[in-house]
């Protein structure tokens, strides 16, 4: 009985030691519901109208008429279930862009009924309606292209979530900001197409003894990073993933969470057109933080 009493006795104090040990590796509960809570908003935004899992087409415009509805005479193939036969036509002149409507069409512009307008180049960005369908132009490089959205896409209808890593400070890094003057990197697209964008500077960072660096862009109050690791094709997007930081403090430091690395839009549609990590970007590394991939493209 004396010895049965012990060995209970032993096993309580087994198990407060292991929870005083493991207590030390566990997340800051502010800081896991601040990841929490970027995730669901990530979710939000991709369901959005504004989202990517409602694209449903990209067309490239060629100089002149280009036809579209979903009728297989037209330039472009629009959804048969959601579009007539033929709702018109895109001209593309002198690097403007011009829609021009059958009467019957139904096609809206800022709830505008519309037969005639020219949709590109603009102020601000003109997005037309027929139905649940909504499209506008964007323009890559010298060439032009319809981007088409589907409220009611079975990509946005299929959408389960996105699997990601376990939420790990260790993965919260304070990166050196190394600026530079007048320095441009080539950004290679999925379509092929190599553009030369300006970069600040250099992100310096120490991750398991060893030193990392990352070409960074700016956009707007931020650094836009696009970055490759040794998890892409497996467990992560084959084109790598994107992360933002805040601009260097006072000290010329960032933080460089990749809890918040996330998939470009090319991991949930055919229909984007995203930019991939430069050579430099790929690191040597093992990123099990942020987005894991996602329907495996």
């Amino acid at each position: 009985m004396i010895y049965k009493v012990r060995f209970q006795i032993s096993k309580v104090l087994a198990i407060l030691i292991l929870s005083s040990c493991l207590s030390g590796f566990m997340i800051d509960s502010g800081y896991e519901n601040e990841i929490k809570a970027w995730r669901k908003e990530r979710i939000t935004e991709l369901k959005s109208e504004q989202g990517y899992l409602n694209l449903a087409g990209l067309f490239w415009l060629e100089d002149g008429r280009n036809s579209f509805g979903s009728g297989g005479t037209n330039k472009f193939i629009f959804p048969a279930d959601r579009s007539p036969a033929n709702l018109g036509e895109f001209i593309l002149e002198n690097g403007q862009v011009t829609l021009v409507a059958k009467p019957e069409a139904e096609i809206y512009a800022n709830d505008q009924l519309i037969t005639r307008l020219k949709i590109f180049p603009s102020d601000e960005e003109i997005i037309l309606k027929h139905k649940t369908l909504r499209w506008f132009v964007i323009k890559r490089g010298e060439k032009y292209a319809v981007r088409l959205k589907d409220l009611d896409s079975p990509y946005l209808k299929d959408f389960k979530g996105i699997e990601s890593f376990p939420i790990s400070e260790n993965w919260k890094v304070k990166a050196k900001f190394e600026p530079t003057v007048d320095r441009k990197i080539s950004i290679l697209d999925v379509t092929g197409r190599l553009s030369e964008q300006e970069s600040p500077g250099v992100l310096v960072f120490n991750m398991k003894g060893k030193k990392y660096k990352l070409d960074a862009l700016s956009e707007g109050e931020s650094f836009f990073i696009l970055f490759g690791d040794k998890t892409n094709k497996k467990e992560t997007y084959g084109g790598g993933r994107f992360v933002y930081t805040n601009k260097p403090d006072a000290d010329g430091y960032v933080i460089l969470d990749f809890n918040k690395a996330y998939n470009p839009p090319c991991a949930f549609t055919p229909y984007a057109t995203c930019p991939l990590p430069p050579k430099q970007n790929l690191l040597a590394l093992d990123v099990t933080a942020g987005e894991k991939n996602y329907g495996h493209h």
